[in-house]
Order: C-alpha cells, then sequence, then structure tokens
C-alpha cells in the first residue's frame, strides 16, 4: 500500500495510522513531500501511533507485511522485484511529484495487489499515480477533501473518478482491511462456475439498462475483477445481491460503469511507440498531402485527451519540420462523457511533467494554478465527441486511426468487428495504430505490418477488405441506410409569405457582409453586379463584382468601414447579359446585434437602362464606343489613383504607427515573458518550500505538545516528592524552580534568569554557592544538612547538571526536607542517655539488647560484677559474653521464642565468671521494651544472685 500525503499530512496520517490493526497483512510505503534539507521527525511520529514498527526506507530494503516505511528528506522511492528502489531526485525542487512516481512503480509491480491511498495535501501530486493504479486493477482511495486540512490533492484525485473509496482518514483502514477480505472472498464463485456467468449478465444487463452501454463482449475476467472490487467497497458477497443494488442504487450504477471504462492514458504512453509513427509514419502522410489539403485523424477510445493531444503535437511538429501548411483534424472520441468533458478543457495536473520533455512542456503548454493547459493552438486541432465504437457510425476518408489498449480488454468477436470497422473508415493508405498488447488478430487480411513490434499497419485495398464492413454487422449500418436525410420544410403563415413577396418585388438586389467584404446573405437577383471569381471559391463581395465595379466597392467599403456612414457610389455603364447598366451602389452600415459583430448592406440599385447599338451603325457606332470605353477608361483610372492615393497615405501613417507600437510591444513582450517566466519558478519553489515548511511545523508542533506534556508531568512529579528543586545554569543563574524550593529561597516567576548570589535564601550561616561552584569545578556531588531560621532542616544535595548528550550544562540544587528525623534521632539519644543513667544508676547487673540479642547498653556494675569493659561489650551478640558460657540452648530459646511471646521471664540460672577469676551462680530476669517513640523493641536483662 503506497500512502501519498503533503502538507497537513502529519494529522491525517496519525489519524490513518491510529486505527491500522496490527495483524492487516500490508506492507505501508508513506510517501511525503520532505524538505530536504531538514531530518525527519516523521518515522518517530508514527511510531508513537502506531502498533506496527515504522522504519526509514533505505536502498534495497525487502518488503515485509505489518511494517511501515517512510521516506526519507531529499529522496524518490520505487518498488522493484519485492523491495525498494531509493535515489536523488532528478527534477528540481517544486515540480518533483514523488507520489505519482512511487505510484506508478507500484502498479508496474504489484499489479491487481497495489494499493494507493491519498491524504491531505496540497498540489495534484498523486493523482497520475492513481490512474495507474486503477489500470492495473488495483483499490484507489482517497481522503474527504472536506475532513482534509488541505484538500488540493484529494479534490485532485477525485478529479480522476478512479478512487473506490472516499471517507475520513480514521475510518480508511477498516474500510481498506474490508475491501481486502472482500477481494478472492472463498464464497466468490470460481470464474468458470455457472453462478458466476449467470451473475455478472444479470450485472451488465442491469447496467446496459440504465447506461445504455453493452458490456457483453468484454472480457470476463477484466468485468469480474472490477465487480469483486465494487462489491468489496459496498460490503457485498453475493453477486445476485450486488445486482439487486444495482437496480435499487443508480449512483452505483454509475460508478460500476466508471469503473468498467478503465479511462487511463497519459501523454505519449510507450514513447517507443510515437517515435516509431513519427519517423516511419507521419512523414509519408504529409508527402501524400497537397498545400491546402486536410489530413484527418481519429483516436478512438481517447478517454480524458492526453494521446488526442500527442498525436496533435507530433503533427504540428512534423509540419514545422518539413514546412509544410496543412489542415489538421483530429476527432476524439469515446464512450465516457465525463472524460471526454474533461479532454475539453484540455487541462491537466501538474504530473504530466514527467511525461513530456521540458521542451514540448514550454512549447505547447501554458503553467496555470491548477497544472498545464494546452495551448490554443494544439486544442483546435482536435475534436472530442461521445461515440460509442459499436453502435455509432465512424468517421470516414481518414489518413490514422489510434485505438490503443482498448482491444485488451475486448473479446476476440468485437475486435474482429471493429477491425473491419477501423479498414472501413481508413482512406487510401491509411494507418492504424494500436498498442504493443495488441494485434489484428485474425483480420491481417485487411491490414500490412508497418512495424510489428509497435502494432503499426496499412490498411489494405482488395475485394475481400471492401466487403468486411457491411460483413461485420454493425449496428450503425442499418440506421444509416434507413435514415431520413431530407428535412421536412416548415410551414409559412400568411404573414410570412406577404412580407417575403414585397421584398423580391420591391426591395432592390442586396447583399449582407462583414467588415472584411465577406457575403453573408444574398437578397434579391445579384447577377448582373457579382459574379464567381475565377480559381479557388471566394464569397468576397470585392472579388466577385464585375468590371471597374470592384474599385469603387473597395473604396466604399474601406470608407464605411473606417467612418461608419453610409456612401454611395454610381457606375455609369457596366456590361451585362448584352446590355449596358447604370446603376448605383449603397452601402450602409448595419447595427450590430448585442455582443455580434459588424456588418454592412450592400444595395444595388438601378438607374437607366442603355439599349444596345443599333445593327448597321458603321463609324458612328464604333466612334461612340471607343469614346464610351476612354471615358470609362479616365473614370477608372481617375477613381483608381484616388483610391490608391488614399490607401498609401493610410497605409504609410498606419505602417509608422503599427511599427512603433509593435517595437514597444515586443520589448515589453519580452519584459513581460521574462518575469512571467522568474514568477512561475519562483512559485513553484515557493509553493514546493510551503509544503516542506507545513510539514516541518506539523512535525515540530507535535515535538511542542510533547514538550509540554513532559513539563506537565515534571511538574506534578515535583508537587509529588515535596522535594524543592532549583535549576541552575552554568553561570549560576535560575533556570527552573519548583513550589517546595520557595521555602528556602525566595523565588518568584520573574527571578528566572538572575543569579542565585542575588536571591536571599532563608538558610542558617550557610552559603551555597561556594559548594554550586564546586561541584561544576569538579562535577562531584555534594551533600550536607542545613538548617533553616524557622527550625526546619533540610538535606541539601547538589549534583551537576547533565544533558542527554552528558554535557555539563550547571547545577541542580534539591532541598529535602528532613525535620522529623533530625527530631526523632534527637528524642531517640536523648532516651538512650536518660536510659544509661537509670541503668547506671541501679545496683544490679544490668544488659540492653536490640531486637538482633546485642549489646545497646551495660551498666557500670554489670562491668563491675563480670570484669568486662564498654569497649569489649557493646555491639556485640550477648551470645559471646561471658567465655561464650551464655551460648546456650536453653537460653537462646528463652530469648528468640518465649520473650516475644510472653514479654518476660525470670529466675533463669546461668553461671558467670567472677571478678577473681573464678566461676558464680546468678540468675537471669528479661523483660521486652518498646524503643524511643514506638522504635525498634529491646530486651533489658538483669543478673541476680
Amino acid at each position: 500500500m503506497g500512502i501519498g500525503a503533503s502538507a497537513g499530512g502529519l494529522l491525517a496520517l496519525e489519524q490513518f495510522f491510529k486505527n491500522v490493526p496490527a495483524d492487516m497483512p500490508v506492507a505501508f510505503v508513506v510517501i511525503q513531500h520532505l524538505d530536504p534539507d531538514h531530518t525527519s521527525l516523521l518515522q518517530e511520529l508514527l511510531q508513537r501511533v502506531c502498533s506496527l514498527p515504522v522504519v526509514q526506507a533505505t536502498d534495497g530494503m525487502r518488503l515485509a507485511p505489518g511494517t511501515v516505511y517512510v521516506i526519507p528528506p531529499n529522496g524518490e522511492l520505487e518498488v522493484f522485484d519485492g523491495g525498494l528502489l531509493l535515489s536523488q531526485p532528478t527534477e528540481p525542487r517544486g515540480q518533483r511529484m514523488a507520489v505519482d512516481t512511487f505510484f506508478r512503480s507500484l502498479a508496474d509491480e504489484q499489479g491487481a495487489r497495489a494499493v494507493g491511498v491519498v491524504l491531505s495535501g496540497s498540489g495534484s501530486d498523486g493523482s497520475l499515480g492513481l490512474r495507474a493504479i486503477h489500470a492495473a486493477g488495483g483499490l484507489c482511495m482517497v481522503q474527504d477533501p472536506a475532513s482534509a486540512k488541505f484538500g488540493g490533492m484529494p479534490d485532485s484525485a477525485l478529479r480522476t473518478r478512479v478512487p473506490a473509496l472516499v471517507a475520513h482518514a480514521e475510518q480508511l483502514p477498516a474500510l481498506i482491511g474490508r475491501a481486502l477480505d472482500g477481494l478472492g472472498d472463498a464464497g466468490t464463485p470460481p470464474p468458470t462456475s455457472p453462478a458466476l456467468a449467470a451473475g455478472l449478465a444479470r450485472i451488465l444487463k442491469v447496467v446496459r439498462a440504465q447506461t445504455g452501454c453493452d458490456f457483453s463482449l468484454y472480457k470476463r475476467s477484466s468485468i469480474r475483477r472490477r465487480v469483486e472490487r465494487r462489491m468489496a467497497a459496498n460490503a457485498i458477497e453475493d453477486l445476485q445481491t450486488y445486482a439487486r443494488h444495482l437496480q435499487e442504487n443508480a449512483a452505483e450504477v454509475k460508478a460500476l460503469f466508471r469503473d468498467l471504462l478503465i479511462n487511463v492514458t497519459s501523454f505519449f504512453r510507450d514513447q517507443a511507440a510515437f517515435a516509431a509513427l513519427q519517423a516511419k509514419v507521419l512523414p509519408r502522410l504529409l508527402e501524400g498531402k497537397a498545400a491546402g489539403d486536410t489530413l484527418r485523424v481519429w483516436v478512438a477510445g481517447c478517454a480524458s485527451g492526453e494521446e488526442a493531444y500527442s498525436i496533435a503535437i507530433l503533427l504540428r511538429e512534423a509540419m514545422e519540420e518539413v514546412h509544410r501548411d496543412l489542415r489538421i483534424q483530429i476527432y476524439g472520441t469515446d464512450l465516457d462523457a465525463e472524460a471526454i468533458a474533461a479532454a475539453r478543457t484540455g487541462v491537466f495536473p501538474s504530473g504530466i511533467a514527467a511525461d513530456l520533455s521540458p521542451d514540448r512542456l514550454e512549447r505547447f503548454f501554458v503553467k496555470e494554478e491548477a497544472g498545464y493547459r494546452i495551448k490554443k493552438e494544439i486544442r483546435e486541432l482536435v475534436v472530442f465527441a461521445v461515440q460509442d465504437l459499436v453502435k455509432d457510425p465512424p468517421f470516414t476518408r481518414l489518413d490514422l486511426i489510434s485505438c490503443r489498449n482498448v482491444f485488451i480488454y475486448l473479446e476476440a468477436e468485437l475486435q474482429d468487428r471493429l477491425l473491419s470497422l477501423f479498414h472501413y473508415a481508413l482512406g487510401p493508405g491509411g494507418v492504424l495504430l494500436l498498442s504493443p498488447a495488441e494485434g489484428v488478430g485474425s483480420r491481417a487480411d485487411l491490414f500490412e505490418p508497418i512495424d510489428r513490434k509497435w502494432r503499426l499497419f496499412r490498411a489494405r485495398r482488395t475485394t475481400a477488405a471492401a466487403q468486411a464492413a457491411p460483413r461485420a454487422g454493425l449496428s450503425w449500418l442499418k440506421t444509416f441506410a434507413g435514415s431520413d436525410i431530407m428535412p421536412k420544410n416548415p410551414e409559412t403563415d400568411g404573414a410570412e409569405l406577404t412580407r417575403r413577396t414585397l421584398l423580391q418585388c420591391y426591395a432592390p438586389a442586396s447583399v449582407l457582409a462583414d467588415l472584411e467584404g465577406t457575403i453573408l446573405y444574398v437578397h434579391g437577383d445579384t447577377g448582373p453586379f457579382l459574379r464567381p471569381a475565377p480559381g479557388q471559391a471566394t464569397l468576397n463581395v470585392v472579388a466577385m463584382a464585375r468590371g471597374s465595379l470592384q474599385l469603387d466597392l473597395q473604396a466604399a467599403l474601406h470608407q464605411v468601414a473606417t467612418k461608419g456612414k453610409a456612401v454611395r457610389c454610381s457606375v455609369p455603364r457596366l456590361r451585362s447579359a448584352g446590355r449596358r447598366l447604370g446603376f448605383s451602389v449603397m452601402v450602409r452600415p448595419v447595427p450590430a446585434l448585442k455582443g455580434g459583430q459588424r456588418l454592412l448592406l450592400l444595395s444595388f440599385q438601378e438607374e437607366k437602362v442603355l439599349p444596345p447599338a443599333k445593327p448597321g451603325g458603321g463609324k458612328v457606332s464604333a466612334r461612340s464606343t471607343e469614346s464610351a470605353k476612354v471615358q470609362e477608361l479616365r473614370h477608372a483610372l481617375a477613381a483608381t489613383r484616388e483610391s490608391l492615393q488614399g490607401t498609401i497615405e493610410e497605409q504609410q501613417t498606419s505602417r509608422e504607427e503599427l511599427q512603433s507600437t509593435n517595437e514597444e510591444l515586443q520589448s515589453t513582450n519580452e519584459e513581460v515573458q521574462a518575469s512571467n517566466e522568474e514568477l512561475e519558478t519562483a512559485k513553484e519553489e515557493l509553493q514546493s518550500v510551503n509544503e516542506e515548511l507545513t510539514t516541518v511545523n506539523a512535525e515540530l508542533q507535535t515535538k511542542v505538545d510533547q514538550l509540554s506534556a513532559m513539563q506537565d508531568d515534571l511538574k506534578n512529579v515535583f508537587d509529588a516528592i515535596s522535594v524543592g528543586t532549583v535549576f541552575l545554569d552554568e553561570r549560576l543563574r535560575v533556570k527552573r524552580f519548583s513550589r517546595e524550593a520557595c521555602r528556602v529561597f525566595r523565588l518568584v516567576a520573574t527571578d528566572v534568569g538572575r543569579p542565585l548570589a542575588d536571591i536571599k535564601s532563608s538558610l542558617v550561616e550557610c552559603d551555597l554557592l561556594p559548594d554550586a561552584e564546586a561541584v561544576l569545578q569538579s562535577l562531584a556531588p555534594i551533600e550536607r544538612e542545613v538548617r533553616s531560621v524557622d527550625g526546619s532542616c533540610y538535606l541539601a544535595r547538589l549534583l551537576p547538571y547533565r544533558t542527554v548528550e552528558n554535557s555539563i550544562r550547571g547545577v541542580v540544587l534539591t532541598f529535602m526536607d528532613v525535620t522529623k528525623r533530625v527530631e526523632a534521632e534527637a528524642a531517640e539519644q536523648e532516651q538512650r542517655t536518660l536510659s544509661e543513667s537509670i541503668v547506671d544508676t541501679v545496683r544490679e547487673p544490668l544488659l540492653v539488647l536490640d531486637g538482633e540479642l546485642r549489646v545497646v547498653s551495660a551498666s557500670h556494675s554489670f562491668h563491675a560484677s563480670f570484669g568486662t569493659s564498654h569497649a569489649s561489650t557493646i555491639g556485640r551478640p550477648v551470645y559471646e559474653l561471658a567465655g561464650h558460657r551464655w551460648d546456650i540452648p536453653r537460653l537462646r530459646e528463652l530469648l528468640e521464642t518465649i520473650l516475644p511471646r510472653d514479654q518476660a521471664f525470670e529466675g533463669f540460672e546461668v553461671s558467670a565468671p567472677a571478678p577473681d577469676g573464678g566461676q558464680r551462680s546468678t540468675r537471669l530476669n528479661a523483660r521486652r521494651l518498646l524503643g524511643p517513640a514506638g522504635g525498634r523493641p529491646l530486651i533489658l536483662l538483669a543478673f541476680g544472685p
């Protein structure tokens, strides 16, 4: 699964991976636009929320299910042979399409097992890659743009109309898991089962009823894969259930219809095939055309128009190379009306830069915010239309037909029918271009190969070939043959009939023309004044004028066009149909309709008719004729000179103005073009940097949130342990302190940054600054007890402040309140002193033992009676006294077992050494005592006679 994201994608990725189950058998590869100069935190941030292991991709790393791989900064990832290929980007920063690159390689490598997901981001990266995954039979999904922080990438992906699922980022993992479980489910009938055939037939019947398109002759394997994908998207496992769902849901029929069409294409797809077309076919097609001829091309199954525009670009380049100017007519047709609508706009995502050379991209495209727009000179060469190849009639007299990657989805029967159709549509020497995976099959009798590898064929012209189309059984032949092509004339009412009769009888012969003189409408008989001009047909009124009328009309048209006033010109003599006419021409400007062009009305009004010369007139008739001709020629010459002089002056003035304006415009255009190129480059770079900064900002914001949480934890730890803490920097200035530290130093929030020497403490006769300096110098911790003015005692510890990198950045002072411990020790000491005084006062020998039966205290009478000393007695076990004579089982039992239970015993007789060196018998009495303040228990032993 490839996951593409850009600006704002970190949040979407976290939401996505929070909900990915740990047992999903998918290898995830995350492609994000990262700043090439910034260390990425993406791996660390995703690992916090993801239950799967997250690793940064390296070159050659093998893909494993249940692992998330993230792209490193300044890298480009592809999939090959089950592993990842990491390379340096070749495109400049701002023009890199890392998501498209990975998705395309994923489609080539995994085919129907590929999954593509597009999340939040700006731009259009990922759209072309999703189309490639869709064409390979894979699964495409997109985050709902309404839930994305930046909706550019999701919106662009949705415009391709290939995503099967659209949902919020946190909902996508569950949908993906359900879709993967549904694909190839054990409950799906086997490929050849009657249940599958019946279910698919019912589904295709519903599609045909609601769309009018018959997919019955499409390959069953392709249809089955698309149907299963739609079933998985709708959580339906049974074909019959899905057929009922189609009958009840028109939107699902539309979605399945789009899936079955597989509108996937690209500019110059299979570069070598277009190179063969350019080298082996186009030069010959151009040579066979005369100047002004039309070259006709049909691109069948053009999808969103990339292939049609590619051929238009090749033809434009070929004509420029051989310096030929032909009329180009390219027809792009497809069954999908939405794809045709997209093709007509001529706007494509930025990812097409990977399919086009920089020269072609600059020459034939205009950069826009949404991507690239095809230039007008190429757009005007192509006409797009919705067409069903089986039902609708084809174009005819074609020079080239391109039908690529259509036959691979059709059964052999339909392929044969379409090959017959294409042969019928091609003119003599016409060429057919197919994709490398297609061929002419059994219809090799209709086509001869030009290039077998890249599937270029030339139509054969034989008797059998001429009869191929009628034998193909195409539905359009019968429909076209039986159609009525003669429209019926509408009925005309009386008012309209009267108006037409009056105009015909009384209105002068007139023509309606534009400012250039092109005739748009003719009223009445204009034959005596106008006649078709010899040579190439034209409707220009000046070119069609008879005799000297041309000069008068040209001058009148020019005057009306420039001044906007009606002009009348008289023509004294004009010979037409054996008679000489005298007439005038009125040229009037016609008010233009709203938003329309300016027009002129030319009315021919006959003034008098000169009778033809009588026969036998002899010399008089000849002189008269000669004089009339001379006068006519002089008149024409004077009019020509006047018109020519005015035209020369106007042209000279206009030329000077135009030359000056042209120089200024040329200079301005160069400056604007240079500025525009700089701005476009800067815009692309800024957009790329903005996306990268957004990603970095999201990572840093996550880090800030973590630090804030850590500070909250630290504060609660300080409050919980009740230990005063002060952090000092290398110059012993306060960096941070806890609430308990305010009991030792009079600290407030504004004291942060002040030297500790400036802060007054409550300690008595104690200065910790020298100790802090010593810790900085020696790095050895210092611990001491201090006392405050209120009598509280603290255990002060001074330790060096160490960073994660083990560098020293200051000193840490901690103050632990030990007042109770000190008071307890003092009380215990006091109690002990009192007890010892009492013990020394009693005349009987006494011993005080602790819980481990060691001597804590011995009276003076004990030392005197048994000849011991303080040093040899204190701290020793009682069994080691008296030369180990008291180490007897019965005494052990009394002290260790009976005494804890009965609290005392009396009269136990033991022998002990006398001061004179002899032995004497004594009785031992024992009692358990509680220590001071409920401390450890003590045992009092008394020795009596």
